[in-house]
């Protein structure tokens, strides 16, 4: 990826921002979209548009192409851009825990351990963080491809319904009660297989701008995350509930309000798992491991020290 940054002069016209976020508007976006109807940016005195990611959106693309001014990336999307030459850092953690695990029916034998998935058929994303976590999984229990069965996913769950799939990758936070719900409803329950049961500390969303933002514009940078960081803070924080589900209902009218009141318990858990846990403290550690397994799994052509891309302004 060429990196050559566009990063437009955010310290003019009341200091406008374009912050593109990962995914969909959802429980896993609730800080992000707290922060703008509870007025967190416009309080710090920031104009920030937020914009919803999805599968044809990139943030870290956005930010080279001067498109956006702060996005959203997953540890591999930045560590795979960084290695391509990106001029991007990161500037805070917003997951502690990585939401991705595998859901699998509860009639069946539990998986206690990475060994247990021989024979499997297990649904996994073809160049997805899911896949790269898999191998590794794999790999931990000796065990090759050719001891399981891979099944590539969409968004439709029908191979999983139909148990045609023993393994299917969820947002623990988002896809999970949905499912958990529906399969109730016909009486059966979903049991999990956590890759982080077996040490695989693998980062998931984060928050990303360009060095040059960092270089020449420290400030709006800080009175961006402090903004953003306070409206998680705030979000997940059970007494204010009524106000996070309320802005859950703007934005995600199609889940039913029951499912996104587990939801928003479940990314609670995610984003400050212990009551002392700084909200988008950056784990270091979690961060080389990350580099470390996409290098195992020749993801990057060489190691680039992410510990040199993590910046807590």
């Amino acid at each position: 990826m060429t990196a050559i940054l566009c990063i437009r002069d955010c310290a003019d016209a009341g200091e406008k921002l374009d912050y593109r976020l990962k995914w969909l508007f959802n429980t896993s976006t609730v800080g992000d979209l707290y922060a703008d109807t509870q007025g967190f940016f416009k309080n710090s005195g920031l104009d920030v548009t937020v914009k919803a990611g999805g599968p044809e959106r990139d943030a870290i693309r956005e930010l080279e192409l001067g498109h956006a001014d702060f996005g959203v990336a997953s540890a591999d999307q930045v560590i795979r851009a960084l290695s391509k030459g990106a001029k991007v850092v990161v500037i805070a953690q917003l997951f502690q825990v990585n939401p991705l695990q595998w859901i699998y029916r509860a009639g069946k034998s539990p998986l206690k351990s990475p060994e247990d998935l021989k024979g499997k058929t297990i649904g996994i994303t073809y160049g997805g963080n899911d896949e790269i976590i898999m191998r590794t999984l794999l790999a931990k229990a000796k065990l090759g491809e050719s001891d399981v069965k891979f099944f590539s996913v969409r968004q439709d769950y029908t191979p999983f319904y139909q148990n045609k799939v023993t393994l299917w990758p969820v947002y623990r936070n988002a896809q999970a009660p949905i499912l958990e719900d529906k399969l109730q409803k016909g009486g059966e329950s979903l049991m999990y297989f956590n890759p982080a049961d077996f040490g695989v500390q693998f980062v998931a969303n984060s928050v990303v701008t360009s060095e040059r933002m960092i270089a020449e514009h420290p400030e709006i940078v800080r009175k961006f995350i402090k903004a953003l960081l306070s409206a998680w803070e705030q979000a997940v924080d059970p007494v204010y509930a009524p106000k996070a589900l309320q802005t859950l209902e703007q934005f995600d009218r199609d889940t039913p309000a029951d499912i996104r009141k587990k939801q928003l318990m479940l990314t609670r858990e995610i984003v400050k798992p212990k009551p002392d846990t700084i909200i988008g403290r950056i784990d270091i550690a979690a961060w080389q491991q990350t580099e470390a397994i996409m290098s195992e799994q020749h993801q990057i052509p060489a190691r680039i020290d992410i510990s040199h891309f993590l910046k807590e302004p």
